[in-house]
């Protein structure tokens, strides 16, 4: 039996991973890693407690993330305890375009991806787009106003995160693999056209304000350094991730 510790597993993706690889049976042992869920609760920024986490550990699947920083550091304290306990697979979630677009949370998820490809451990990398409950989040941080407010001249390629977690839990019941293909949605989209798909499922009216912005991560955004049209080979449109969701209250 494989022993697979997934870090971040209650969260959005890790959650769902966790369930893909527990599904599977006796196939596999899965451990949780999060800040707090027994008996694996480790701040991977602290790195207290991670040498027990991963002692006969055959394989982590690294989804742990924070936009408000600490990655890196998080990266290196798993890494050098995987070293330690002689783990031989190491499985991390990234974004397309962290490459492409100055942004600083994408700067840092390329600097992870640096870190592991160095480790000297066996790796495998995979990047999507954004997935749709990413999209929701900002659609229905903008509907609060009385105008949606939108950055001009952007689109993006939502993708459903539980197809994401079936290739995560695919890869992690592989072996290394290095960099692998990227997964997008299946449709790019712009932004207008997103939110007025989520008004019109919301049953809600906003107009929509296109707002110029500034900066050199707006346009990597705006030039589609984000997006992967070669490898649109999600399933669920936003137009259906929004039908599986319960309407928002007004």
């Amino acid at each position: 039996m494989n022993t697979i510790l997934v870090t971040g597993g209650t969260g959005t993706l890790g959650r769902l991973v966790t369930e893909r690889l527990r599904a599977a049976g006796e196939a596999y042992e899965v451990r949780v890693l999060s800040r707090h869920s027994q008996p694996y609760a480790v701040d991977l920024r602290e790195g207290t407690g991670l040498a027990e986490a991963v002692a006969g550990v055959d394989t982590i699947v690294h989804c742990a993330s924070s936009p408000r920083g600490g990655d890196e550091q998080a990266a290196r304290h798993l890494i050098d305890a995987a070293r330690q306990a002689g783990v031989g697979h190491l499985v991390y979630i990234s974004i397309v375009g962290v490459d492409r677009v100055p942004l600083g949370y994408y700067r840092t998820k390329l600097a992870v991806e640096e870190l592991i490809e160095e480790s000297g451990l066996g790796w495998t990398v995979l990047r999507t787009t954004q997935f749709h409950d990413f999209v929701l989040r900002f659609l229905r941080t903008s509907v609060k106003l009385p105008v949606m407010l939108l950055p001009a001249g952007v689109s993006d390629q939502p993708i459903e995160v539980g197809e994401v977690a079936d290739r995560l839990a695919e890869l992690a019941a592989g072996a290394p693999s290095g960099r692998v293909p990227d997964m997008g949605g299946p449709e790019i989209r712009a932004l207008p056209e997103l939110a007025r798909v989520y008004l019109r499922a919301e049953g809600r009216r906003r107009p929509l304000l296109n707002v110029p912005l500034a900066g050199r991560a707006y346009r990597g955004f705006r030039e589609g350094g984000h997006l992967t049209p070669e490898r649109a080979v999600g399933e669920v449109t936003f137009e259906q991730f929004l039908a599986g969701r319960p309407r928002s209250r007004a």
